[in-house]
């Protein structure tokens, strides 16, 4: 059974050290078949201010949230809903395909497939036993 790929998950922004002026970028990872899936919320983000990145297997995520346009008459009664800028970043294990990561952004959710590396998939082994062969599941 292949472990987890992820060695370190960290918040480069954490709540508690979070400045004002940014936002949660609250996340799941889990694995689904061949590929592990990471799903962040970004609600009130435009896709065009998210960046993706993988360096030296440092998976970085960043988007930003713009602020209401401030215009004459306009004032803030209540202001519960942070913008800025946030990033995640993770670091990967060898076990993933980092060449064929691929992203979508729906409904306020962006989500990161990474698939599993074809080395560290399972593969079946054949054994000469005297003369002749048999696989056996490795």
């Amino acid at each position: 059974m292949l472990m987890n790929p992820f060695r370190d998950i960290e918040r480069l922004l954490s709540d508690a050290a979070r400045p004002s002026g940014t936002f949660a970028m609250p996340m799941d990872v889990f694995r689904d078949g061949e590929n592990f899936v990471v799903k962040v919320d970004l609600p009130g983000v435009a896709p065009e201010s998210i960046d993706v990145d993988v360096e030296d297997r440092t998976l970085t995520i960043r988007a930003e949230r713009r602020d209401e346009e401030q215009r004459e008459g306009f004032e803030w009664l209540v202001r519960e809903r942070p913008a800025g800028s946030v990033a995640r970043q993770m670091t990967l294990g060898t076990s993933l395909a980092t060449d064929r990561i691929s992203a979508s952004f729906e409904d306020g959710v962006l989500r990161v497939t990474i698939p599993v590396a074809e080395e560290a998939k399972p593969r079946k082994i054949s054994i000469e036993r005297g003369g002749s062969r048999t696989q056996l599941t490795s």
